[in-house]
Formats: structure tokens, C-alpha cells, sequence
């Protein structure tokens, strides 16, 4: 077996010997390869010259001519090297010293090929790069999913369609910016290390801060920060952040995930329904074309209006249970019981509440069946802190969106009763000390910042990650973050 290293390294010095500089720190490129393949007719006629650059992936030589394929971040253009065109030193420099992996500097004018490829052909050449690792032979994402995802950058080499996904989170959240910028909205930045975590239920990460001698957490939300801001007079509020969750692993959540949340006055839940999915809309024409996005069999429709349904309602109509029935804490957990695995029916235990199980009902009997964009909306009180009661006290203004079977989104009418959302804190406390680790916690400052008045408040959530999985086709959550959260790999020379 070849040992490709040294091998790359030998090159490396020859390069150097013949005075060539391996990693120059300009490039003259002026077109990158998407142009050349869309100005290709009008720069054939003319016979300009242009200059690419990018990583070459393959390089095959057939005699006089070496083809290689040049990639950019735009993508992939055949160049070929002829030896009648090159100085003998320039075309023997690059067929024995220039590897797939190295990124390259290339001049000339664009032509087809006998088989019709464009193709550039090469009059003059100049190395950026020397890679001294070499590319991987096969990577197609298939062979070893974990190292895609610890190596993301010979991923995005290798795999276009990884590129592809990137590119459309970043224009999909651009997108977003422009439509809440558009309507006035502030975009804002709140702190990542805070004193007390809130706005969600979910276990901190926690840290310790040296100099200030106390503990911090890293934000498992926005929200309440969000909020003080509204207190303070700004009307509409937004941030797209990092926030961050000690809790498990799948194929939708990831510890560190990205959150976009917005805080609109005088707005209640109804316009947040409204908003919501003016929003997926939006971007879906914007960065697709389309309303409409293909996942397997599935072709999920974006468009508006989704479908509404009180969460009792679904439960009954999707779920197949008649929970509008249930008067006894005792009767509810039997009744649900009979529909779970035992693991699943262990979990009811914890649950002091009819809308405890309620809330779990909805989770275990409707929620993967939620395959169209779907909105549910009125949450049982009990697992719903932060938003306004309904006509109906036990149920509060809160809706969730959901698609494919997965969350996309949490928002209500947010609670500004100073003396309600105390109280809710105190059962909260309770739920905590009966050994609900989850439970939200005691915000003392934000509680007395809405004392001083804080105007009706529509808040709406949206998980970015998982946006960019409904619009992407990604069945996993870590194939939209570039740089998801891995164990850490061991090494055997390292201590």
C-alpha cells in the first residue's frame, strides 16, 4: 500500500527545489465555475480567457491530455491540460507533482469536448494548495455516517449534496431576516450565559464563572430576555441564535441547535398562527421556488392555510382516545395506559395531572402521524407556564406547529399577569421538588420587569435546524448542522 504522505510530502519539496511557491496568498481568479458553465456560449464566441480556481477532485491523463475536474463552491468544471499548449516544465510539473485535493489556479479558453463537456482549456496554471492528506477514494456518505459527520470538511468536498444544504439554510435564514426586517421587527442579541434558564422545559449546561466566583447556564432559550425588552418599549423583537439543551441524541435534536424567536405587542396566539406560516411560505418560495417539498413518499405542502386542531380535538381525531371524558387523575393514566409499551406507561408515573397526560397523549398517539404542516393549538395548563389561560382555564393560548411527526415550532399569548405567572412559578417549584428536573425556574428578575407592565405579546419559536430538515429532505438533524455534536473521538496518541 502506497504511503500516500510521504509521497505528497516528496512533491511538496520538489515543488519548493524547482522554486515554486506551494501557498501563494493571492489567487488572480476572476469567474467562478457556475459562470463559466452560464456565460459558456457567449465566452466560446468570443475566445476570452478566464481564470478559475478550486480543488481538483480527479485528474486522469490520457497520453498528451490530462482532464481533471476543477470544484468551486459554485461547482464542478472540466479543465484539461494538453501538452502542445503547456511549456514541457509546466504540463511535467502538473502530471507528476499536482494531486487530486490540491487547490489550483487555471487560465485559458472554454471549448467542447467530442463528447459535447465544457471544458476549459488550460493555456497557464498555478498551484494555491498542496494537500499532503489525499481525498477519500469513496465517499458517497453511506460507507461510515460518523465520520461524515467528524470530517464535515471532506464531507463537503466529496458530497454536492451536502454543499447543496448548507447553502440553502444560510439563504433560507437570510430570508427570514428580510421578511421580519420588512415589517419593522429589531433584530436583537441576548445573553448566552445566564443566571437563571427559562423559556422552555429542559435541562441546562452548566458553568462556573471564576472571577464573579457563580454559576451560569447556557441558554436552553431566548424568551424571557426577549421579553424584558418588550417591557422596556420595543414593540417587536427578534433573534436567530445558538441555544443549548443537556439532553439526548436523535435524528431531530442535537444538544446545540439553532432557535429563531420573535416577541410582537399588542399580538396574541391567533396572529402568531397567522404569521407562522406566512413565514414557511415565504421562505419556501423565496429559496425554492415552491410551496411544496419532497421528503421519500411524502410531499409535504407549505402553502396556507395549515390545518388547525385543538389539541383535544386531534387527540380524538387522530389519536383515536376521547380524552374530552377524563374527570380523574387516576382514571386518565389507566385509560392511556392501555395504549403504551411498558416503558412508555413507567413514564406516566411522574405525572401529578389530567394535563400532564393529556399533554402526553398528544405526544405518543398523534404527533409522528402529523405528516402535513399541521398547527395544535389550546396546551392543558400544567405544562404550559409562560402563556395566557383560555376562556377555558385549564387549557392556555398556546399553539405548536408540527410536520413530517416532528415539532417545528412553540409560540403562545404570552402570560404579562405578574400575580398568575407567580403563582404558575410556585407550582413549577413544586413539580421540581417531586423530581421533574425539567421544570421551569424561578425568574425573580423577569417577574418583577413585568410588574412595571408589559402590553399584550404574541411569542413565536421556530427551530431553524429543523425548518432546514423539512425544506432540505434531511431525515437527520445532523445533515443540516454544519458542525453537529459528536462524542469525542479517541486517539491513540493522545493522552
Amino acid at each position: 500500500m502506497l504511503d500516500e504522505p510521504r509521497i505528497r510530502k516528496e512533491k511538496l519539496d520538489r515543488l519548493i527545489a524547482l522554486g515554486v511557491n506551494p501557498y501563494p496568498s493571492d489567487s488572480h481568479r476572476d469567474a467562478t465555475c457556475a459562470e463559466a458553465h452560464e456565460f459558456f456560449g457567449e465566452w466560446m464566441k468570443q475566445r476570452v480567457t478566464k481564470t478559475l480556481a478550486g480543488r481538483l477532485l480527479t485528474i486522469r491523463v490520457h497520453g498528451g491530455v490530462i482532464f481533471a475536474d476543477l470544484v468551486d463552491q459554485s461547482g464542478k468544471m472540466q479543465v484539461a491540460l494538453k501538452e502542445g499548449d503547456l511549456s514541457e516544465e509546466s504540463f511535467t510539473m502538473f502530471r507528476d507533482l499536482i494531486d487530486p485535493g490540491d487547490i489550483v489556479e487555471m487560465s485559458g479558453i472554454v471549448f467542447l469536448t467530442k463528447r459535447g463537456e465544457k471544458t476549459l482549456e488550460v493555456s497557464s496554471w498555478r498551484i494555491l494548495t498542496k494537500a499532503l492528506l489525499p481525498l477519500p477514494e469513496k465517499w458517497h456518505g453511506l460507507q461510515d455516517v460518523e465520520q461524515r459527520f467528524r470530517k464535515r470538511y471532506l464531507d463537503l468536498i466529496m458530497n454536492e449534496d451536502v454543499r447543496t444544504r448548507l447553502i440553502l439554510r444560510s439563504r433560507m435564514i437570510t430570508a427570514m431576516r428580510t421578511f421580519l426586517d420588512a415589517r419593522g421587527y429589531l433584530e436583537v442579541e441576548t445573553p448566552t450565559l445566564q443566571p437563571v434558564y427559562g423559556g422552555g422545559f429542559a435541562k441546562p449546561f452548566k458553568t462556573h464563572h471564576n472571577a464573579l466566583d457563580v454559576d451560569f447556564y447556557l441558554r436552553i432559550s431566548d424568551e424571557m430576555y426577549l421579553k424584558r425588552l418588550i417591557v422596556g418599549g420595543c414593540e417587536g423583537v427578534y433573534e436567530i441564535t445558538k441555544v443549548f439543551r443537556n439532553e439526548g441524541v436523535d435524528h431531530d435534536h442535537n444538544p446545540e441547535f439553532t432557535m429563531f424567536e420573535a416577541q410582537i405587542a399588542y399580538q396574541d396566539y391567533r396572529f402568531g398562527m397567522d404569521i407562522f406560516e406566512e413565514i414557511f411560505e415565504h421562505l419556501a418560495q423565496t429559496v425554492l421556488g415552491r410551496t411544496t417539498v419532497q421528503h421519500g413518499d411524502a410531499t409535504v405542502e407549505l402553502k396556507r392555510p395549515w390545518k388547525r386542531m385543538r389539541m383535544v380535538e386531534a387527540i380524538i381525531e387522530v389519536g383515536g382516545l376521547d380524552v374530552s371524558e377524563w374527570k380523574a387523575l387516576e382514571d386518565a393514566k389507566s385509560d392511556l395506559r392501555e395504549r403504551l409499551s411498558d416503558k412508555k406507561a413507567r413514564e406516566l408515573d411522574r405525572m401529578h395531572s389530567l394535563g400532564e397526560v393529556i399533554a402526553f397523549a398528544f405526544e405518543e398517539l398523534v404527533e409522528e402521524k402529523l405528516i402535513q404542516p399541521t398547527i395544535i393549538y389550546d396546551y392543558p395548563l400544567e405544562v404550559s407556564p409562560l402563556a395566557k389561560r383560555c376562556a377555558d382555564p385549564r387549557f392556555t393560548e398556546r399553539f405548536e406547529a408540527f410536520a413530517l411527526g416532528s415539532e417545528i415550532g412553540n409560540n403562545y399569548s404570552e402570560l404579562n399577569d405578574p400575580i398568575d405567572l407567580e403563582q404558575r412559578f410556585i407550582e413549577e417549584k413544586k413539580k421540581e421538588e417531586a423530581g421533574f428536573d425539567e421544570a421551569h425556574q424561578t425568574d425573580y428578575d423577569y417577574l418583577e420587569a413585568i410588574k412595571h407592565g408589559m402590553p399584550p405579546v404574541c411569542g413565536i419559536a421556530i427551530g431553524v435546524d429543523r425548518m432546514a430538515m423539512l425544506f432540505t429532505g434531511a431525515q437527520n438533524i445532523k445533515e443540516v448542522i454544519a458542525f453537529p455534536t459528536l462524542r469525542p473521538e479517541h486517539r491513540e496518541n493522545e493522552s
